[in-house]
């Protein structure tokens, strides 16, 4: 491996690499990711568009950002993002996909590979941001090559997945560990969050987690939320929301979950507290954003029991079915519901509901996750238990029946948003670490 590669001085033909431009590196080993990523394929969702939009801002804060990523299938080994953002696709391991839980096999060939496209093309980082252990232990390793600050941004964490896990389907315990690889990453992750420069946590709950089970001192963890784009989500007059709902075809009283189909996005609690919604005498309209409808084993399990869920309250009519929604539909889409709920049984943070909050969509919030102890229950958002159907149930109601909370809760959830949630804001706080 070429653990000795020293950063080298740019020649002063480097083109738009200048010296004067400072220049990060971005790591996000796993998944699809590409500029316009095709969100819901295999280990390609939330973190991605967390890396691009990141990379984004910090480009139009005048760095230059370069996202390394794993090359395979017939990707091209580089892709225009913005101005000052470009991906760069490094080969290891064949053109194969392979799944996240085991790219670390594959690490070390990525590795010398993207060093090597660092040597050659002379550049020169001020600091490095992987995400998620795969890419963690890329970055841990091409950090020490080249003498620069490593930040580590988990989105997250081993030990509170196998927990989970392992309490949500103890009947298949036996199988966790070839599925997930949780013994290689557990303490690949210890390695890592003691090794790195800062450990980027992106929730409270995460932040926690890290201090207990890995012993991390607080002082070597920078809690940092996930940003949105104000310039995209933002709250619009009544007259405009309506044209949107007739434009999609969204009736009155509906309410919205946007997710893959994934046990613990809690798709299954929504649908049965809606049900009962519905038995209070509330004429509402579940909207189900679940991604693509290529669904693998597991996936059509998740749907077919949200199926059982509706056949079980007579809600057949009340409940819709939508594939990917393309990124540009994606704010008209929160504006055009009434209400959007977070139902997942753990969430690490919750962007979907800080983009509807944004819009001034009324939103619910699950209590287990992270979002809910950065927001005023009630004011911000309703914070509610989806594994308690009555109670959620009421949450939906509340917010349906009084006008009142409905106004309150878009004017201060679009406020709180805005003030602490904006991608500008998220990545002046990533840069300030690394002087």
């Amino acid at each position: 491996m070429m653990s000795n590669t020293k950063k080298t001085e740019k020649s002063s033909d480097s083109g738009d690499d200048s010296p004067s431009i400072k220049q990060i590196a971005m790591i996000s080993t796993h998944g699809y990711v590409a500029a316009e990523p095709p969100l819901g394929a295999p280990d390609t969702g939330g973190q991605v568009v967390y890396v691009l939009e990141l990379s984004k801002v910090l480009g139009k804060l005048g760095y230059k950002v370069d996202i390394f990523t794993r090359q395979f299938e017939d990707q091209p080994a580089s892709e225009p993002v913005d101005d000052n953002v470009q991906l760069i696709r490094i080969p290891c391991g064949g053109t194969e996909f392979i799944p996240k839980e085991y790219m670390v096999d594959h690490m070390d060939e990525w590795v010398d590979n993207a060093l090597q496209y660092i040597s050659e093309n002379s550049k020169d980082y001020i600091f490095i941001n992987s995400h998620y252990w795969d890419a963690g232990i890329a970055g841990m390793k091409v950090s020490k090559a080249l003498d620069v600050p490593h930040l580590h941004t988990p989105h997250s964490v081993g030990t509170w997945k196998k927990r989970n896990m392992e309490k949500d389907f103890p009947q298949d315990k036996k199988t966790f560990e070839k599925q997930y690889n949780f013994k290689v990453r557990i303490q690949m992750e210890k390695e890592l969050f003691h090794d790195c420069h800062k450990v980027i946590a992106t929730t409270p709950i995460q932040e926690d987690l890290i201090i207990r089970d890995y012993n991390v001192p607080k002082s070597h963890i920078k809690m940092i939320p996930p940003g949105y784009d104000d310039n995209k989500f933002y709250p619009m007059a009544d007259a405009s929301m309506a044209m949107l709902k007739e434009k999609f075809h969204f009736r009155d009283n509906c309410i919205l979950a946007l997710s893959r189909l994934a046990h613990n996005k809690g798709m299954d609690l929504l649908v049965e507290s809606f049900g009962i919604l519905c038995r209070k005498g509330i004429n509402a309209q579940l909207v189900l954003a679940i991604g693509h409808e290529e669904r693998n084993e597991v996936e059509e399990e998740l749907f077919q029991n949200i199926q059982k869920i509706i056949k079980k309250y007579d809600i057949e009519d009340k409940v819709r079915f939508l594939g990917f929604i393309p990124d540009e539909e994606l704010a008209d889409t929160y504006l055009s519901a009434d209400v959007f709920v977070l139902s997942s049984r753990y969430e690490p943070f919750g962007m979907t509901a800080v983009e509807a909050m944004a819009c001034g969509t009324p939103t619910i919030v699950t209590r287990h996750g992270g979002l809910c102890r950065e927001l005023r229950d009630g004011t911000d958002a309703i914070i509610t238990d989806p594994f308690k159907p009555e109670e959620m149930a009421d949450d939906m109601a509340a917010i349906l029946r009084h006008e009142g909370i409905r106004n309150n809760l878009s004017y201060e959830g679009s406020r709180t948003s805005r003030d602490n949630f904006s991608w500008t804001g998220i990545a002046l706080k990533l840069a300030s670490i690394v002087k």
